[in-house]
């Protein structure tokens, strides 16, 4: 028995999106022209020597985006990352052991859900130190909740069927239970959840950065996005500037949805 992955049309499309944006963000000094922070000449329309033109101060567009690949990956995988962990462990601690330890995982996760969630991570940004670290530890504090609810309930579903209870009295360990029992049987849910934790910290990331709560000097999606609003690209007609950005949000937040929505994992034999 082995593990294959079986993937729909959509799902498989999601893939190949995810693909394309990682080979840029990794190969970001071979595909970039330019330099994102070399100062060329500002306002340059599109051509052969600059494929999306310059900004402002006359950095190429082309380069800042395919280096702003990085940067909006970077965080959005990162901030998923926690928010699936720490989703996961609190709901395998409130939907296994139940008692007080449910209680307390479950008015903490309550109160977080009621709070609004932008708001919070504006304000945390705004009392923490700049950088991707921030906008990650930000994003991931308002995050997780959707996840420890949703796992939570199915962890409290496994743990009364019938080999998980015999396994209890018998007195096999918790940890054993959790990690060969209960854990294998919610990775698709793990993995549904971690894809469209990626693709909603990518859109925090591209909100923050358009408001300007990104790190400075950095080059990231929203950031792009940010000094193009800033310097009036649309009434200008400068499409070149702030359309390539969106495109970019969009299409990648797409396929981490194809995959979050249609992606499984199952079990098969040759």
């Amino acid at each position: 028995m082995h593990k294959k992955i079986r993937l729909n049309a959509a799902a498989t499309a999601g893939l190949l999106i995810i693909l394309f944006f990682l080979i840029i963000a990794v190969f970001a000094p071979v595909i970039a022209p330019y330099d994102p922070k070399e100062m060329i000449a500002s306002y340059l329309p599109p051509s052969k020597e600059h494929i999306l033109g310059t900004n402002d101060v006359g950095q190429d567009i082309f380069s800042e985006m395919v280096y702003g690949t990085r940067v909006s990956l970077y965080i959005g995988i990162f901030a998923a990352f926690i928010v699936t962990g720490v989703g996961t462990v609190l709901a395998l601690v409130s939907g296994y052991f139940g008692g007080v330890a449910d209680k307390i995982i479950t008015a903490i996760t309550n109160i977080a859900m009621a709070v609004p969630s932008l708001p919070l991570t504006v304000l945390l940004i705004a009392y923490l130190n700049p950088g991707k670290w921030s906008l990650i530890i930000a994003i991931s504090i308002t995050a997780w909740t959707g996840t420890a609810r949703i796992l939570r309930a199915r962890v409290m579903q496994l743990k009364e069927l019938p080999f998980i209870k015999i396994e209890k009295t018998m007195g096999v360990h918790p940890a054993v239970i959790l990690f060969k029992h209960i854990l294998p049987n919610i990775k698709d849910i793990i993995l549904t959840r971690g894809a469209m934790a990626i693709s909603g910290a990518m859109m925090t990331e591209a909100g923050l950065s358009f408001l300007g709560l990104g790190e400075f000097g950095e080059k990231s999606w929203g950031s792009v996005l940010h000094y193009a609003f800033f310097r009036n690209s649309i009434m200008k007609k400068q499409y070149w500037w702030y359309v390539p950005p969106i495109v970019c949000i969009c299409v990648c937040v797409l396929g981490f949805m194809l995959i979050g929505y249609y992606g499984k994992i199952k079990k098969g034999g040759e």
